[in-house]
């Protein structure tokens, strides 16, 4: 009799201990709420150039890297050839490169036939100064570059232009 209340009671021991390794373990894959931030990209929809539309949550679950930019913003302009050349050195490790253009879409046609672009740009128009602010430019500045992890959270801000280098070590050490 003893030894059929031990094997019971050992029985549910294990059972006990692999329900709490399960739940462990479900808990651990849950993904974490994102921040209010990242929520309001990931809600947003913008239109392309072409009066295509872009939903930005199409563009989820890979490594992000969004610019904000317009066509009279001097150093807008000359870090684009930069971000197209991020884009297309870590398109293979899963990046992407999205410019919101804070514009009309009349001058940002016009900037992408002098100066194409491997990267799909989309208007944000002035309320994307506002979404700029949500995501932590609180200047309201251009350029302003934010990138995502695979997870849909921001993990990299910056106000000003990038540089190519820097680009390469954000590319390099986000996953």
């Amino acid at each position: 009799m003893k030894r059929r209340h031990w094997l019971l009671g050992s029985s549910a021991a294990g059972l006990a201990a692999a329900g709490l390794g399960g739940w462990l373990a479900w808990q651990r894959q849950r993904p974490e709420p994102l921040s209010e931030a990242a929520q309001a990209f990931w809600a947003a929809s913008f239109e392309r150039p072409d009066a295509a539309p872009l939903a930005a949550q199409s563009l989820r679950g890979q490594p992000l890297l969004l610019n904000f930019w317009a066509t009279w913003c001097a150093p807008c302009i000359k870090e684009m050839p930069e971000l197209d050349q991020f884009q297309r050195e870590f398109a293979a490790k899963g990046w992407r490169v999205l410019g919101l253009a804070v514009d009309a879409a009349g001058p940002v046609q016009d900037f992408l036939k002098k100066q194409p672009v491997s990267f799909p740009t989309a208007l944000a128009g002035l309320t994307g100064l506002e979404l700029t602010r949500k995501l932590g430019n609180l200047q309201g500045g251009l350029p302003f570059s934010v990138a995502f992890d695979a997870s849909g959270e921001i993990s990299w801000r910056k106000l000003g232009p990038t540089h190519l280098a820097e680009l390469r070590e954000l590319g390099a050490t986000s996953r």
